[in-house]
């Protein structure tokens, strides 16, 4: 049998073994930490499409629908939540893409002349388009056909009244903060759409959640 020089079949594996080289070399990175949402740590594992991701309202806060921006009166909820189903989760930087729900109970009302009490809340049209971005910044956007808006069954001293609320430019926007795996809205202003006299002509929404987690209860980082 003709058998094959020594220094061919070293050639042969100097070859080869560069080939892999080149190959391993030219290969997208597998890092984990490549995407803008990850779970664990920073460089913890991707998110995955169809995931959802959720949150409660902060220890000891509530979600807050106001009269005026930062107000003391308005409405008031005890139980709050915020949840998005992961449709997009990108490498970094760029933005994830989500289908949000916002969640109100237990609301009182305070400071609003002639209201009594909360019959139920409701938000309207969810889920809603949102984007968080490698810079923290969350967008929630509605659309013409279903806007980002709120229906409060209220009981006042001339019976039960209905208020609709739309948010301000059909959309409201927050902060995503990895220090304590928030997302935060401050302030986020809504106009009255309908209602008698006894509904406030603008609300203001404010409300953190924390920590925000995904489906095994890993906390969510933004990258």
């Amino acid at each position: 049998m003709h058998s094959t020089p020594l220094h061919t079949r070293r050639i042969a594996v100097a070859v080869v073994t560069g080939f892999a080289a080149v190959l391993l070399t030219a290969a997208p990175a597998l890092a984990d930490d490549d995407t803008v949402l990850t779970s664990g740590t920073p460089a913890g594992t991707a998110v995955a499409v169809g995931d959802t991701i959720s949150a409660g309202i902060a220890t000891g806060s509530q979600a807050v629908f106001a009269t005026a921006p930062g107000g003391a009166n308005g409405m008031k909820c005890n139980t709050s939540s915020f949840s998005a189903v992961v449709n997009d989760n990108p490498a970094a930087p760029g933005a994830a893409a989500l289908g949000s729900t916002i969640g109100l109970a237990d609301c009182t009302v305070t400071g609003v002349i002639g209201v009594l009490g909360v019959n139920s809340v409701a938000v309207n049209n969810q889920p809603y388009a949102t984007t968080v971005a490698s810079d923290g910044t969350v967008a929630v956007a509605g659309t013409d056909t279903a806007q980002i808006s709120a229906t409060l069954v209220l009981r006042t001293l001339l019976g039960t009244v209905t208020c609709n609320f739309v948010a301000d430019g059909n959309a409201i926007s927050g902060v995503a903060d990895n220090t304590d795996n928030s997302i935060s809205f401050t302030d986020q202003k809504f106009n009255k759409s309908s209602g008698p006299a006894a509904c406030v002509a603008n609300g203001y929404f404010t409300a953190k959640y924390t920590p925000v987690v995904d489906s095994a209860a890993a906390p969510v980082f933004v990258n």
